[in-house]
Protein backbone atom coordinates (compact mmCIF):
# COMPACT_ATOMS: atom_id res chain seq x y z
CA UNK A 1 0.00 0.00 0.00
CA UNK A 2 1.29 3.43 -0.97
CA UNK A 3 1.71 5.72 2.07
CA UNK A 4 -0.84 8.53 2.31
CA UNK A 5 0.35 12.07 3.00
CA UNK A 6 -1.85 13.01 5.95
CA UNK A 7 -3.71 16.28 6.33
CA UNK A 8 -2.06 17.89 9.36
CA UNK A 9 -4.02 20.24 11.59
CA UNK A 10 -0.81 21.16 13.34
CA UNK A 11 2.46 19.81 14.61
CA UNK A 12 3.51 21.14 18.02
CA UNK A 13 7.16 20.58 18.84
CA UNK A 14 7.25 19.66 22.52
CA UNK A 15 10.88 18.47 22.13
CA UNK A 16 10.05 15.05 23.57
CA UNK A 17 13.00 12.73 23.94
CA UNK A 18 10.62 9.77 24.05
CA UNK A 19 7.08 11.07 23.57
CA UNK A 20 4.44 8.47 24.42
CA UNK A 21 1.13 7.72 26.11
CA UNK A 22 -1.26 9.85 24.03
CA UNK A 23 -4.73 9.83 25.64
CA UNK A 24 -7.65 12.22 25.24
CA UNK A 25 -9.21 13.51 28.47
CA UNK A 26 -12.73 14.38 27.29
CA UNK A 27 -13.62 16.03 30.59
CA UNK A 28 -10.70 18.46 30.34
CA UNK A 29 -10.85 18.79 26.55
CA UNK A 30 -7.12 18.12 26.44
CA UNK A 31 -4.55 15.61 25.26
CA UNK A 32 -2.53 13.84 27.94
CA UNK A 33 0.94 12.67 26.94
CA UNK A 34 4.29 11.76 28.51
CA UNK A 35 7.97 12.13 27.71
CA UNK A 36 9.39 8.98 29.28
CA UNK A 37 13.06 9.93 29.31
CA UNK A 38 12.34 13.63 29.80
CA UNK A 39 10.33 12.68 32.93
CA UNK A 40 7.44 14.92 31.90
CA UNK A 41 3.67 14.60 31.96
CA UNK A 42 1.96 16.96 29.53
CA UNK A 43 -1.58 18.24 29.04
CA UNK A 44 -2.16 19.92 25.69
CA UNK A 45 -5.19 22.08 24.88
CA UNK A 46 -5.40 21.93 21.07
CA UNK A 47 -7.84 24.85 20.97
CA UNK A 48 -5.17 27.23 22.27
CA UNK A 49 -1.98 25.15 21.83
CA UNK A 50 -1.33 25.72 25.53
CA UNK A 51 0.78 22.88 26.89
CA UNK A 52 1.00 22.38 30.65
CA UNK A 53 3.79 20.13 31.95
CA UNK A 54 4.78 18.47 35.21
CA UNK A 55 8.38 17.25 35.63
CA UNK A 56 8.81 14.20 37.88
CA UNK A 57 11.80 12.63 39.63
CA UNK A 58 11.43 9.40 37.68
CA UNK A 59 10.84 8.36 34.08
CA UNK A 60 7.08 8.36 33.50
CA UNK A 61 5.57 6.08 30.88
CA UNK A 62 1.78 6.45 31.01
CA UNK A 63 -0.90 8.79 32.33
CA UNK A 64 -4.66 8.37 32.66
CA UNK A 65 -7.36 10.61 34.17
CA UNK A 66 -9.23 9.52 37.29
CA UNK A 67 -12.95 9.81 37.98
CA UNK A 68 -12.26 12.11 40.92
CA UNK A 69 -10.45 14.64 38.74
CA UNK A 70 -6.79 13.77 39.26
CA UNK A 71 -4.27 11.83 37.22
CA UNK A 72 -2.76 8.37 37.59
CA UNK A 73 0.78 7.80 36.29
CA UNK A 74 3.08 4.84 35.76
CA UNK A 75 6.67 5.52 36.83
CA UNK A 76 9.68 3.25 37.35
CA UNK A 77 8.69 2.31 40.88
CA UNK A 78 5.03 1.57 40.19
CA UNK A 79 1.76 3.45 39.80
CA UNK A 80 0.87 6.59 41.74
CA UNK A 81 -1.56 9.50 41.82
CA UNK A 82 -0.37 12.84 40.41
CA UNK A 83 -1.93 15.98 41.87
CA UNK A 84 -2.24 18.42 38.93
CA UNK A 85 -2.21 21.39 41.33
CA UNK A 86 0.89 20.59 43.40
CA UNK A 87 2.63 18.20 41.01
CA UNK A 88 3.15 15.76 43.89
CA UNK A 89 2.98 11.97 43.64
CA UNK A 90 1.09 10.08 46.33
CA UNK A 91 -0.18 6.56 47.00
CA UNK A 92 2.55 4.65 45.15
CA UNK A 93 1.59 1.03 44.42
CA UNK A 94 4.22 -1.46 43.26
CA UNK A 95 3.74 -5.03 42.03
CA UNK A 96 5.25 -7.71 44.25
CA UNK A 97 8.67 -8.62 42.91
CA UNK A 98 8.96 -5.58 40.63
CA UNK A 99 12.52 -4.17 40.78
CA UNK A 100 12.81 -0.62 39.38
CA UNK A 101 16.55 -1.17 38.98
CA UNK A 102 15.97 -3.83 36.31
CA UNK A 103 12.55 -3.04 34.78
CA UNK A 104 10.35 -0.01 34.29
CA UNK A 105 6.73 0.48 33.42
CA UNK A 106 5.76 1.24 29.85
CA UNK A 107 2.37 1.75 28.18
CA UNK A 108 -0.85 1.63 30.21
CA UNK A 109 -4.58 2.39 29.89
CA UNK A 110 -7.78 1.92 31.83
CA UNK A 111 -10.15 -0.88 30.92
CA UNK A 112 -13.91 -0.25 30.44
CA UNK A 113 -14.49 -1.06 34.11
CA UNK A 114 -12.04 1.56 35.36
CA UNK A 115 -9.08 -0.68 36.19
CA UNK A 116 -5.58 0.43 35.16
CA UNK A 117 -3.74 -2.08 32.95
CA UNK A 118 0.00 -1.47 32.46
CA UNK A 119 3.07 -3.48 31.54
CA UNK A 120 6.82 -3.42 32.06
CA UNK A 121 10.02 -3.67 30.04
CA UNK A 122 13.61 -4.59 30.90
CA UNK A 123 15.91 -1.58 31.35
CA UNK A 124 18.74 -3.64 29.84
CA UNK A 125 16.70 -4.76 26.83
CA UNK A 126 16.48 -8.38 27.97
CA UNK A 127 13.73 -10.37 26.29
CA UNK A 128 10.91 -11.87 28.34
CA UNK A 129 11.66 -9.94 31.54
CA UNK A 130 8.47 -7.86 31.59
CA UNK A 131 4.91 -8.48 32.71
CA UNK A 132 1.43 -7.07 32.19
CA UNK A 133 -0.47 -6.08 35.35
CA UNK A 134 -3.96 -4.95 36.24
CA UNK A 135 -4.38 -2.43 39.06
CA UNK A 136 -7.79 -2.64 40.67
CA UNK A 137 -9.62 0.42 41.90
CA UNK A 138 -9.94 0.70 45.69
CA UNK A 139 -12.05 2.54 48.21
CA UNK A 140 -9.00 4.49 49.35
CA UNK A 141 -8.65 6.12 45.93
CA UNK A 142 -5.15 4.82 45.14
CA UNK A 143 -4.79 1.63 43.09
CA UNK A 144 -4.81 -1.65 45.00
CA UNK A 145 -1.88 -4.06 44.71
CA UNK A 146 -1.96 -5.42 41.18
CA UNK A 147 -2.45 -8.86 39.72
CA UNK A 148 -0.18 -10.17 36.97
CA UNK A 149 -2.07 -10.85 33.75
CA UNK A 150 0.89 -11.95 31.61
CA UNK A 151 4.54 -12.83 32.19
CA UNK A 152 7.42 -13.34 29.76
CA UNK A 153 6.73 -10.01 28.04
CA UNK A 154 9.60 -8.21 26.29
CA UNK A 155 8.29 -4.69 25.58
CA UNK A 156 4.74 -4.21 26.84
CA UNK A 157 3.05 -1.65 24.63
CA UNK A 158 -0.27 -0.80 22.93
CA UNK A 159 -3.64 -1.62 24.52
CA UNK A 160 -7.22 -1.33 23.26
CA UNK A 161 -10.60 -2.91 23.96
CA UNK A 162 -13.19 -3.92 21.37
CA UNK A 163 -16.30 -1.77 21.07
CA UNK A 164 -18.41 -4.36 22.93
CA UNK A 165 -15.67 -4.69 25.61
CA UNK A 166 -15.43 -8.46 25.14
CA UNK A 167 -11.89 -8.50 23.72
CA UNK A 168 -8.58 -6.85 24.54
CA UNK A 169 -5.93 -6.09 21.93
CA UNK A 170 -2.32 -6.04 23.05
CA UNK A 171 1.15 -5.41 21.61
CA UNK A 172 4.39 -6.93 22.85
CA UNK A 173 6.56 -4.98 20.43
CA UNK A 174 9.29 -7.50 19.40
CA UNK A 175 6.65 -10.07 18.43
CA UNK A 176 5.43 -7.69 15.67
CA UNK A 177 1.96 -8.99 16.50
CA UNK A 178 -1.28 -7.47 17.74
CA UNK A 179 -2.63 -10.19 20.00
CA UNK A 180 -6.30 -10.45 20.92
CA UNK A 181 -7.69 -12.02 24.09
CA UNK A 182 -11.19 -12.74 25.30
CA UNK A 183 -11.59 -10.23 28.14
CA UNK A 184 -13.48 -10.93 31.36
CA UNK A 185 -14.73 -7.45 32.18
CA UNK A 186 -16.19 -8.59 35.48
CA UNK A 187 -12.84 -9.52 37.01
CA UNK A 188 -10.30 -8.14 34.55
CA UNK A 189 -9.01 -11.44 33.15
CA UNK A 190 -7.54 -12.73 29.89
CA UNK A 191 -7.92 -16.01 28.04
CA UNK A 192 -7.67 -17.53 24.57
CA UNK A 193 -4.76 -15.53 23.14
CA UNK A 194 -4.45 -15.46 19.36
CA UNK A 195 -2.98 -13.23 16.65
CA UNK A 196 -5.18 -10.54 15.13
CA UNK A 197 -2.60 -8.67 13.03
CA UNK A 198 0.98 -9.44 11.99
CA UNK A 199 3.17 -6.39 11.24
CA UNK A 200 5.71 -6.99 8.43
CA UNK A 201 9.33 -6.37 9.43
CA UNK A 202 9.80 -3.80 6.67
CA UNK A 203 7.15 -1.55 8.26
CA UNK A 204 8.89 -1.04 11.60
CA UNK A 205 7.93 -2.06 15.12
CA UNK A 206 4.39 -1.73 16.52
CA UNK A 207 4.23 0.64 19.49
CA UNK A 208 1.17 2.49 20.86
CA UNK A 209 -2.35 1.69 19.69
CA UNK A 210 -5.94 2.96 19.77
CA UNK A 211 -9.30 1.91 18.35
CA UNK A 212 -11.77 3.90 16.27
CA UNK A 213 -15.56 4.00 16.25
CA UNK A 214 -15.66 1.41 13.46
CA UNK A 215 -13.65 -1.09 15.52
CA UNK A 216 -10.46 -0.68 13.48
CA UNK A 217 -7.05 -0.46 15.17
CA UNK A 218 -4.57 2.40 14.74
CA UNK A 219 -0.93 1.52 15.42
CA UNK A 220 2.13 3.76 15.67
CA UNK A 221 5.25 2.31 14.05
CA UNK A 222 8.59 2.84 15.80
CA UNK A 223 11.28 3.04 13.12
CA UNK A 224 8.57 2.95 10.46
CA UNK A 225 7.76 6.67 10.26
CA UNK A 226 4.01 6.11 10.12
CA UNK A 227 0.71 5.53 11.86
CA UNK A 228 -1.40 2.75 10.37
CA UNK A 229 -4.98 1.47 10.42
CA UNK A 230 -5.72 -2.28 10.55
CA UNK A 231 -8.79 -4.48 10.46
CA UNK A 232 -8.45 -6.86 13.46
CA UNK A 233 -11.03 -9.21 11.95
CA UNK A 234 -9.05 -9.88 8.78
CA UNK A 235 -5.55 -8.70 9.74
CA UNK A 236 -5.46 -6.43 6.67
CA UNK A 237 -3.78 -3.05 6.45
CA UNK A 238 -6.34 -0.35 5.60
CA UNK A 239 -4.39 2.93 5.73
CA UNK A 240 -0.75 3.97 6.03
CA UNK A 241 -0.12 7.59 7.00
CA UNK A 242 3.53 8.64 6.54
CA UNK A 243 4.98 11.18 8.97
CA UNK A 244 8.18 13.24 8.57
CA UNK A 245 9.87 11.49 11.51
CA UNK A 246 11.24 7.99 12.03
CA UNK A 247 10.03 7.11 15.51
CA UNK A 248 6.23 7.26 15.82
CA UNK A 249 5.19 6.12 19.27
CA UNK A 250 1.49 6.41 20.16
CA UNK A 251 -1.84 7.76 18.96
CA UNK A 252 -5.23 8.78 20.34
CA UNK A 253 -8.41 10.29 18.91
CA UNK A 254 -9.60 13.55 20.45
CA UNK A 255 -10.88 17.04 19.76
CA UNK A 256 -14.44 17.89 18.67
CA UNK A 257 -16.32 14.70 17.87
CA UNK A 258 -13.11 12.71 18.53
CA UNK A 259 -12.25 13.22 14.87
CA UNK A 260 -8.60 14.26 15.21
CA UNK A 261 -5.85 11.70 15.58
CA UNK A 262 -3.08 12.94 17.88
CA UNK A 263 0.27 11.24 17.38
CA UNK A 264 3.37 11.37 19.61
CA UNK A 265 6.92 10.91 18.34
CA UNK A 266 10.47 10.62 19.69
CA UNK A 267 13.99 11.99 19.26
CA UNK A 268 15.61 9.07 21.10
CA UNK A 269 17.98 6.77 19.16
CA UNK A 270 18.47 9.29 16.35
CA UNK A 271 21.95 10.48 15.43
CA UNK A 272 22.91 14.11 14.83
CA UNK A 273 22.46 13.84 11.06
CA UNK A 274 19.03 12.25 11.43
CA UNK A 275 17.93 14.89 13.91
CA UNK A 276 19.06 17.61 11.53
CA UNK A 277 16.88 16.10 8.79
CA UNK A 278 13.93 15.46 11.12
CA UNK A 279 13.26 18.85 12.63
CA UNK A 280 9.91 17.68 14.05
CA UNK A 281 11.16 14.52 15.75
CA UNK A 282 9.68 14.65 19.25
CA UNK A 283 6.66 16.70 18.14
CA UNK A 284 2.96 15.96 18.59
CA UNK A 285 1.03 15.78 15.32
CA UNK A 286 -2.70 16.26 14.83
CA UNK A 287 -4.11 14.51 11.76
CA UNK A 288 -7.48 14.50 10.00
CA UNK A 289 -8.26 10.87 9.12
CA UNK A 290 -11.95 11.04 8.22
CA UNK A 291 -12.98 8.68 11.02
CA UNK A 292 -13.82 9.19 14.70
CA UNK A 293 -12.47 7.50 17.79
CA UNK A 294 -14.06 6.39 21.06
CA UNK A 295 -13.68 7.97 24.50
CA UNK A 296 -10.90 6.77 26.77
CA UNK A 297 -11.84 5.21 30.11
CA UNK A 298 -11.14 6.83 33.48
CA UNK A 299 -9.57 5.18 36.51
CA UNK A 300 -12.32 4.40 39.02
CA UNK A 301 -10.72 5.67 42.20
CA UNK A 302 -13.74 5.49 44.48
CA UNK A 303 -13.64 9.22 45.14
CA UNK A 304 -15.92 10.52 42.43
Amino acid sequence: MKPVEPEFEFALDVHAILGEGALWDARAGALLWVDILGRRVGRLNPATWANECWTLDSPVSAVVPTESGGLLVAVNGGVARLDPVSGRLTGMTCPEGHDPKTTRFNDGKCDPSGRFVAGTVSLAGQAGMGSLYVFEHSREGSPARPRRLLSGVSISNGLAWSLDHSRMYYIDTPTRTISVFDYDLGRGGLRNRRAAVEIPERMGLPDGMTIDAEGMLWVALWGGGAVTRWDPGTGKLLCHYALPVTHVTSCAFGGPGLRTLFVTTARADLGADELARQSLAGAIFAIKTGVAGVEAFYFRDGAA
